[in-house]
């Protein structure tokens, strides 16, 4: 379904969401996605920083594949800018992820650095053109663009992805030997930048998009029937959703007024992160209870973005960052807002 949901999106949503519609669950058509329009979104903190995530949230209404595609390249776009470098060619990610006893080491000046190791969690790893990958330095973490066509790297076996959500967007480890890599930043830069907590906020918009289409199947399926219960259910993820939605525009707004930046953009990644990741394990719940189980046998598109939206949300780390939200916190006057 192709809905433009704001009047503030450019004049090409309409084909943007055309294009999503037609990519769906398919990743050569995801990654073509990508490299139309990944170069037209706003970058965060632009002035337009609601229109970037309208957009990561009208593909997560139609298809998380090309959600999932879309938000990492356009993720790495937005940092390569925030380096300050044109942007690229070619379709992007970002591996980032840690693991313990699992390590990636960066050795060489900064004219002729090489990686050697593995990076988990490299989603589609074995298909991406480039992509911006921490490593470690006597430094600290650092990050750095690699061509992932090079000999030297090596995607794990996709067959070792036996997820049922996001089923082709594999994250699998990738293995590099003494592979060239470019320096982007400094050593700490990228935990650091302020567009770090930004791109948190760009993957709650993808959870919010899956979840309003999740309750737009909701909102078909009982629009045909009557009484109390069939309206509990649908006001239930509408006050849900509704309250996702005010938290992101009004974060988009704190972004673009310089207000989100340093300890304060870390505090509302957290704050917003957990009020989108909330109302998303509301609306899944409503959902399967309101419709039961028959949709997930017999519809494949519901099944399948029931499955993608509950391995998506799981990027926010529930309790985990819970107790961080309240560690950032700690001794801070609670004020009305």
């Amino acid at each position: 379904m192709c809905v433009k949901t704001s009047e503030d999106l450019p004049d090409w949503s309409t084909e943007f969401c055309s294009a999503v519609d037609a990519a769906r669950d398919d990743v050569a058509a995801g990654l073509e996605l990508a490299r139309t329009f990944g170069r037209s979104f706003p970058a965060p903190g632009s002035g337009a920083t609601a229109v970037r995530w309208r957009l990561l949230a009208l593909a997560g209404s139609i298809d998380l594949t090309a959600a999932r595609i879309l938000e990492a390249h356009t993720d790495a776009l937005a940092i390569l800018a925030e380096a300050g470098e044109p942007p690229p060619d070619g379709t992007w990610g970002v591996f980032a992820a840690e693991m313990p006893n699992v390590h990636l080491d960066a050795t060489g000046a900064d004219d002729a650095t090489t990686l050697t190791g593995t990076k988990p969690w490299c989603s589609l790893g074995g298909v991406l053109d480039h992509a911006l990958v921490t490593a470690h330095t006597p430094d600290g973490r650092r990050l750095f663009a690699v061509d992932l066509h090079q000999p030297s790297v090596t995607a794990d076996d996709p067959a070792r992805w036996v997820a049922r959500g996001l089923a082709h967007v594999t994250s699998a480890p990738v293995t590099f030997d003494a592979t060239p890599a470019r320096p982007v930043g400094a050593a700490g830069w990228y935990l650091e930048r302020d567009g770090f907590a930004w791109g948190g906020l760009g993957v709650a918009a993808c959870w919010y998009g899956g979840a309003l289409g999740l309750y737009r199947t909701l909102a078909a399926a009982l629009d045909r029937k009557d009484g109390d219960l069939a309206r509990l259910h649908v006001g239930t993820v509408d006050a849900a959703l509704h309250g996702a939605a005010a938290t992101l525009a009004q974060a988009a707004a704190a972004v673009d007024r310089g207000e989100a930046r340093g300890p304060a953009g870390e505090l509302l990644a957290l704050r917003v992160r957990a009020v989108v990741a909330d109302a998303v394990e509301r609306t899944l719940r409503q959902v399967g209870h309101a419709l039961g189980p028959a949709p997930l046998a017999f519809d494949d598109e519901h099944a399948r973005r029931v499955a993608d939206l509950e391995l998506y949300v799981r990027q926010h780390h529930a309790e985990r960052d819970l107790a961080a939200l309240g560690t950032a916190r700690r001794g801070a006057e609670v004020t009305a807002r």
